[in-house]
């Protein structure tokens, strides 16, 4: 009976070198336009205490209730592995003494875990980029997110993108609005799916987020957040679209955007695409000026996205790889520590550089072939006498013998 054939866990990928070149390209681009608007990048751990996330998402929600890997270690503690970013990025500023610092713009890249079912672009253990301010007092800074999220997604050209903003009101409006909502739901209740059926109860705005096409021709004239905003909330929102609008940032409002998590409040978004099907948000995110008082710290506005590394790659053209400079080969045993040494030099002045590692020179040049490279530097027992190498550039197969002083200079010199 043969063994089993070992495979990763289900929803759980490899990152193998095509789709890493990908993932680069997207960090790159995050990195070049968040430092361009002042954020910094933080770093937290992957491992949390479970309780952070029941009592920030909220004990109800899909994610803590049915996709969360939550354990008890060796030691009886209750952890997990996070599912999202923000509940971290809370407890990381408050921990680290924050709150009294201004303004903190940060910016996160990391692994995230959800138990759900894998589909196209969302994974058990996906990557996720996420951004979030804190001490963002109003409609401005909002704006300037949304510009930074827009800047970012263009950087890569990622193409047919629109983005959609709503407001999900506030303590002060969002009970009675709820309260509107949940008795039109509950009319409706037999024509709605097992799934709206449990939120109208537990979280009544998520019904108006379904993608079941009978739910969604039950919910056309469904009551509005946007049309039960109070003052505040009213004024807060046209801010928004003002700055936006100054920013000339192409944008729509949709009221059906309601986000899934309990902390969310006010300004929420989607940049979503054409190119995903059906599911096709690439970047979301909203403000959660209640989140921090909810951790124990001071009331703090704050705001913040995040977007799916892995989905985001899914949309970019081919990234090359990237193929070593110069390779290697050594002609007769006699030269090998000459050849190892000549290859330390020019790695050591920023060249790529792979040691073919010997044997018959056909195969060493088939090995040179197969990695691509430009240039192959050639010793031997003479070149290593005389104190110089063989450098053959293989698209045209012109060599040279040249010093070894010299060769650094004449391979950066061809490859500008």
């Amino acid at each position: 009976m043969s063994e089993k054939k070992l495979q990763s866990i289900r929803g759980i990928h490899d990152g193998l070198p095509a789709e890493v070149a990908r993932w680069q390209r997207v960090e790159q681009a995050a990195r070049k336009v968040f430092g361009c608007y002042a954020f910094s990048e933080v770093r937290m751990p992957v491992l949390e205490p479970t309780e952070l996330f029941v009592r920030s998402i909220g004990e109800a929600t899909d994610i803590v209730s049915k996709e969360m890997y939550a354990f008890t270690d060796q030691g009886g503690d209750q952890i997990c592995l996070r599912p999202e970013g923000t509940a971290g990025a809370v407890r990381a500023w408050l921990q680290g003494g924050l709150t009294r610092s201004g303004t903190q713009r940060w910016y996160y890249i990391g692994p995230m875990f959800r138990r759900e079912r894998p589909q196209k672009g969302r994974l058990r253990q996906f990557q996720q980029i996420g951004v979030e301010m804190f001490s963002a007092a109003g409609p401005i800074e909002d704006a300037e997110v949304l510009a930074m999220a827009h800047a970012f997604l263009s950087e890569l050209g990622i193409p047919g993108l629109n983005i959609e903003i709503n407001s999900l009101g506030c303590g002060a409006c969002r009970p009675g609005y709820r309260e509107k909502l949940t008795s039109y739901l509950q009319q409706r209740a037999g024509k709605l799916c097992e799934t709206c059926n449990e939120r109208i109860v537990r979280n009544p705005m998520r019904v108006l987020d379904c993608k079941v096409q009978s739910c969604q021709q039950e919910l056309t004239d469904a009551p509005e957040m946007v049309a039960h905003l109070c003052d505040g909330c009213d004024d807060h929102f046209t801010g928004v679209q003002k700055g936006l609008d100054a920013l000339a940032i192409p944008y729509r409002v949709n009221p059906r955007i309601v986000r899934g998590l309990d902390y969310y409040n006010r300004t929420a978004f989607e940049i979503v695409t054409d190119k995903l099907g059906s599911q096709g948000t690439v970047l979301a995110g909203g403000r959660y000026d209640g989140l921090v008082q909810e951790l124990g710290g001071p009331a703090t506005p704050a705001i913040g996205f995040a977007a799916g590394l892995e989905r985001l790659a899914m949309l970019l053209d081919d990234v090359p790889l990237a193929t070593p400079d110069v390779a290697v080969v050594v002609l007769g045993e006699e030269a090998l520590g000459y050849s190892l040494a000549q290859a330390d030099v020019m790695r050591k002045a920023g060249l790529s550089v792979v040691h073919c590692g010997g044997g018959s020179a056909k195969r060493q040049f088939k090995v040179a072939d197969r990695e691509l490279v430009r240039f192959v530097v050639a010793v031997g027992e003479d070149e290593m006498q005389a104190g110089v190498v063989t450098l053959k550039e293989m698209q045209n197969g012109e060599q040279q013998r040249l010093p070894v002083s010299e060769v650094v200079t004449v391979i950066k010199g061809q490859l500008l």
